[in-house]
C-alpha cells in the first residue's frame, strides 16, 4: 500500500512570526518553449499567479507560460486526467492529498531526484526541514514540491454580524459554546440567512468529517493497524451533529446547501450572504474575501483548543512534472522560480498556503503584507498550538471523498436515518483499506 510521507512542518511557527531516475529530457529551455501550468483556483489566486508568470517571463526571455485553471480539484483531476490519456498533459501539474498517490500509481509523474537538492537545479537549501518528505513517495523518489502549508479553519462575516446586531465570534470554542452562539445569531438574522454552512461534507472533499474525527480520537485511519477506528456508531454521531443543525435552522435546508458547490469563492454560500459563518482552508480566505465587499475574519473550529489538538497543518499541494512533457528542463526552472524566488512571494504571498521557503518569504515585506494575508498569519500562530501532525491519508481517499458526500446527502434529504447511514460510511471506509 503506497502512501505519501506526510510530516509536521515543526518550523511553521518561526514562518508565521517574520502551516534515482529522472526520465529523458525531451527539450530544454531556450528561444519559444511555452509552458503548461495546470491548477485549480480562482479568483485572487488566478491574478497573483499571472502576476508571478509576468515576472518570470521578463526574467526569462523565450519562455511563455500559460496558464491551465480549474475551478475546483475535482474538475482540475478531471481534465488533467483526460489531457493525458489523450497524450496531451500539461507540463507542471499541481497535485494535493492523496491524489498525489494516484498521480504515482498511474505512472503520470516525473521523478525528480536529480534535480533536487542544495544549489541544485530545483534549490532546497532555503526550504524548512521536512519539506522535501512531503512530496517523497514510499519508494524512495520525490515526485513532487511542497507548496506550502495550510490549515482548517472558519471565516465569519464580521459584516453581516454587526449589521444584525450579532455578537461577535470567540476564536475558540468548544462544541457546545459553538452551538450555544448559532442559536443566539439565528434569532437575530434574517429569514433566508443562516448561521453556519453545512460543511458537514463538502462536495469537493471531507475535510469537515476529517477535522471531527481527529477531535472525537477516531481519525479515519490507523496506519498502524491498517484499519478505521469509525465505526458505524461514531459516523451516526457525527450525522446526528448535522442533523441537529438541519433541524434547528443552524445550517440550510438539504435543497438549499446542495445549491452551492462550497469548491471556491465563486460557489460559496459565505460570500453569496446565504450563512454568517462557512468552512474553509486557509489558503482559500484571499480569494474568499476578495470575493465579497464585507469583511470575513478567521476563527479555529470548534474543539479546536482542546487537549487532543484536532488541527492540523498540511502541505497544500505539490508542484510536479508531467513525465510525458516536451520541456521538462524549462518545467524544473519554473517550478525552482515559483519555490524559491522572492518574485514569486511577492506576487503570490500565502494564495497556496505559507511558503516554507525562507527566500519566498522574504519577498512578502511586511509593508506589502495586506490586511488579509496579516489574518492569516495570525489565524496561524492562534491555532498552530492546537495542531498535531496530519494523520496518514486514508487509502483511496479520492474514492472515499466522492463517495461520502452521496451517503451524507441521503440524510440531509431524510431518505437514510443516522444509523443506516453510518453503517454505510463504516463499510465503505472498510472496503476501501481493503481494495488499497
Amino acid at each position: 500500500m503506497k502512501k505519501l510521507t506526510l510530516v509536521l512542518l515543526v518550523l511553521m511557527l518561526s514562518v508565521v512570526t517574520v502551516f534515482a531516475g529522472g526520465g529523458s529530457q525531451r527539450q530544454s529551455s531556450g528561444s519559444g518553449t511555452t509552458l503548461r501550468w495546470a491548477y485549480w483556483g480562482s479568483g485572487d489566486r488566478v491574478t497573483r499567479s499571472q502576476a508571478a508568470i509576468d515576472a518570470y517571463q521578463a526574467a526569462t526571455p523565450g519562455i511563455v507560460v500559460n496558464q491551465e485553471v480549474s475551478g475546483s480539484t475535482n474538475d482540475h483531476f478531471t481534465k488533467v486526467s483526460t489531457q493525458i490519456a489523450g497524450g496531451n498533459g500539461p507540463d507542471i501539474i499541481l497535485f494535493g492529498g492523496n491524489y498525489g498517490a494516484d498521480g504515482v500509481d498511474k505512472g503520470i509523474l516525473l521523478p525528480l531526484d536529480q534535480y533536487v537538492g542544495p544549489g541544485k537545479a530545483i534549490d532546497t537549501s532555503t526550504l524548512d526541514p521536512g519539506t522535501i518528505e512531503l512530496g517523497t513517495w514510499t519508494d524512495g523518489h520525490v515526485y513532487g514540491i511542497s507548496v506550502g502549508t495550510v490549515m482548517a479553519a472558519m471565516a465569519y462575516n464580521k459584516t453581516l454580524l454587526e449589521k444584525y446586531g450579532c455578537a461577535l465570534p470567540n476564536t475558540n470554542m468548544s462544541w457546545e459554546e459553538f452551538r450555544a452562539y448559532l442559536v443566539s445569531i439565528k434569532a437575530k438574522l434574517p429569514a433566508g440567512v443562516y448561521p453556519l454552512q453545512d460543511f458537514g461534507v463538502t462536495s469537493s472533499g471531507t475535510t469537515g468529517f476529517g477535522y471531527w474525527t481527529r477531535w472525537n480520537n477516531t481519525p479515519l485511519y490507523d496506519i498502524t493497524t491498517d484499519s478505521s477506528p469509525v465505526t458505524p456508531a461514531v459516523a451516526a454521531k457525527f450525522l446526528d451533529l448535522f442533523k441537529d443543525y438541519r433541524d434547528n435552522g443552524l445550517i440550510p435546508p438539504a435543497d438549499i446547501a446542495g445549491s452551492y458547490a462550497e469548491t471556491g469563492a465563486d460557489s460559496s454560500s459565505l460570500v453569496a450572504g446565504k450563512v454568517a459563518i462557512g468552512f474553509l482552508m486557509t489558503s482559500q480566505f484571499a480569494g474568499f474575501q476578495d470575493g465579497t465587499t464585507d469583511e470575513l475574519n478567521l476563527i479555529e473550529m470548534p474543539g479546536a483548543s482542546t487537549t487532543n489538538k484536532a488541527l492540523w497543518p498540511q502541505m497544500s499541494a505539490v508542484y510536479t512534472i508531467n513525465k510525458d512533457s516536451k520541456n521538462i528542463d524549462a518545467a524544473v526552472k519554473f517550478i525552482n522560480f515559483l519555490i524559491n524566488s522572492p518574485d514569486a512571494g511577492r506576487t503570490m504571498a500565502t494564495t497556496r498556503g505559507i511558503s516554507s521557503s525562507s527566500s519566498y518569504r522574504s519577498g512578502i515585506t511586511p509593508n506589502m503584507v495586506s490586511a488579509t494575508d496579516k489574518k492569516i498569519l495570525a489565524y496561524f500562530d492562534a491555532a498552530a498550538p492546537h495542531s498535531s501532525p496530519e494523520t496518514p491519508h486514508l487509502p483511496g481517499d479520492t474514492e472515499f471523498n466522492s463517495t461520502m458526500p452521496l451517503i451524507y446527502q441521503q440524510v440531509a434529504f431524510g431518505r437514510l436515518t443516522t444509523a443506516a447511514a453510518g453503517q454505510q460510511v463504516a463499510d465503505l471506509l472498510k472496503q476501501l483499506i481493503a481494495k488499497w
